[in-house]
């Protein structure tokens, strides 16, 4: 009832009366009363005209069920939502909820994890009402060997929904960290799981840096938050949210196309060091060269001793010539 409450109040663009929420969700006055002060409870400022109606003044930043439900708006919106409090990892939740056939949109969001994963095995840091660690699930068919190219389709609808968030302009680093005045607020783990050589199901991961004040250790020269780079709070579920609705545009493009070739061209408009010198940085060695941008394969065109080439995420990492980025 939250849920439904809070989805009408945010789609009105005014006042909604109490008549209209109780014909709406055929429920009684004192019903609709008696969510009203739990919302309120909850943290949510809700503002009642007699003979007016009701209308929703603000939101705590929370993400359960009743406020990311509320918000979704994109094609599997009524897809399962699971919220946790606090889990291991979103991603593992989604595996294994995906092995028990929940749908292609399920979305999975914590407020902590206590044991996120990022790339090559290295841990995702998630503390509690700073960050957003988001999964959703995905059953497309298609080969397993253009299945990478998700991670990038997820980098794009992260890069847009944070700057529709927050009116910045984020940029990409090859292939799927999300960066923001040269520093990283969003990592991606994209997960598989194939049954007799086919997909049976994949799992995106995303960790946003939203609202914390500061990063120590190594952290901090490359990473950073919403809030240390804009000064503002913002709400982690329409984030969520944002995403969702970024992705499923992009990701049907790709079904249709078979590969990036119509997405390559927005992707580079955000890639951080297209054109410029770059590191690149494999297990025994190491190589300058200049970027060209993304194949519609996905793989980063770099130009080296006069010769280009094509180079696949997992088996060298990039770095700019002065840093991280």
């Amino acid at each position: 009832m939250k849920r439904k409450i809070l989805t009408i109040l945010r789609a009105a663009e005014g006042s909604v009366s109490g008549q209209e929420l109780c014909g709406t969700l055929g429920v009684t006055r004192a019903a609709v009363w008696k969510v009203m002060e739990s919302l309120r409870a909850d943290g949510y400022e809700i503002e009642a005209v007699p003979r007016v109606g009701y209308r929703l003044v603000a939101s705590p930043d929370v993400l359960t069920e009743a406020e990311v439900g509320s918000r979704r708006r994109d094609k599997y919106k009524d897809a399962p939502l699971f919220c946790y409090d606090r889990t291991d990892s979103t991603n593992t939740r989604a595996l294994a909820k995906a092995e028990e056939g929940v749908p292609e949109g399920a979305l999975f969001v914590a407020d902590v994890q206590e044991g996120g994963k990022g790339r090559r095995g290295r841990s995702w840091s998630s503390p509690a009402g700073e960050s957003l660690s988001m999964s959703f699930v995905l059953r497309p068919e298609i080969s397993p060997q253009t299945a990478s190219m998700i991670t990038l389709i997820a980098a794009m609808a992260g890069r847009n929904a944070v700057a529709s968030l927050t009116g910045t302009h984020p940029m990409i680093k090859w292939p799927n960290d999300i960066i923001l005045h040269g520093k990283k607020i969003c990592g991606i783990l994209t997960e598989m799981k194939l049954e007799e050589g086919e997909i049976a199901h994949i799992v995106v991961g995303m960790g946003f840096n939203v609202g914390q004040k500061a990063f120590s250790g190594e952290l901090a020269d490359k990473a950073a938050s919403l809030l240390m780079e804009t000064g503002k709070q913002y709400s982690r579920a329409q984030l969520a949210c944002n995403v969702m609705a970024e992705f499923f545009p992009l990701y049907e493009r790709f079904l249709a196309d078979g590969d990036l070739s119509g997405l390559a061209e927005e992707y580079n408009a955000h890639l951080i060091g297209r054109g410029e010198e770059v590191v690149i940085i494999k297990p025994d060695s190491t190589q300058n060269a200049v970027s060209h941008g993304i194949s519609q394969t996905g793989a980063l065109i770099v130009e080296a001793d006069g010769e280009e080439k094509g180079i696949i995420a997992g088996e060298v990492s990039v770095r700019g010539v002065n840093g991280y980025v």
